[in-house]
């Protein structure tokens, strides 16, 4: 991967874009995912969804994900669609994971266990 661009967003939130040589953007995200940083989260995914071919967001490193997450989710997840790309979510930890089932993102957005396998999809 290359063109790494990173954004820090206040002490509990770190987001860091990367793009793959075909163009795909892949965005992990580590911290907790709530109202404080989620509008930065929203900018980032849906510059993404704007500029690549493809997005996988990298769950591996998220302890928490409230409302305000799964609406910047669904958000960019809609917007991918409009624009005819794809959109993919990769790496919950068991509690992310819970949260994405209980409200149905799950259903919606597709979900992979790895980064590797939301890429080769």
């Amino acid at each position: 991967m290359a063109d790494i661009e990173g954004a820090a967003v206040p002490e509990r939130l770190l987001i860091t874009r990367t793009t793959t040589g075909d163009g795909v953007s892949v965005v992990s995200i580590a911290g907790e995912v709530d109202l404080d940083g989620s509008s930065q989260l929203r900018d980032v995914l849906l510059s993404c969804v704007r500029t690549a071919p493809g997005t996988v967001v990298d769950f591996g490193e998220v302890a928490f994900l409230d409302s305000s997450g799964i609406n910047v989710l669904i958000s960019a997840h809609q917007a991918a669609e409009t624009r005819g790309v794809w959109f993919r979510l990769a790496a919950p930890q068991p509690a992310v994971e819970r949260v994405l089932r209980l409200v149905g993102v799950d259903t919606l957005i597709d979900c992979f266990p790895t980064v590797e396998q939301a890429l080769a999809a």
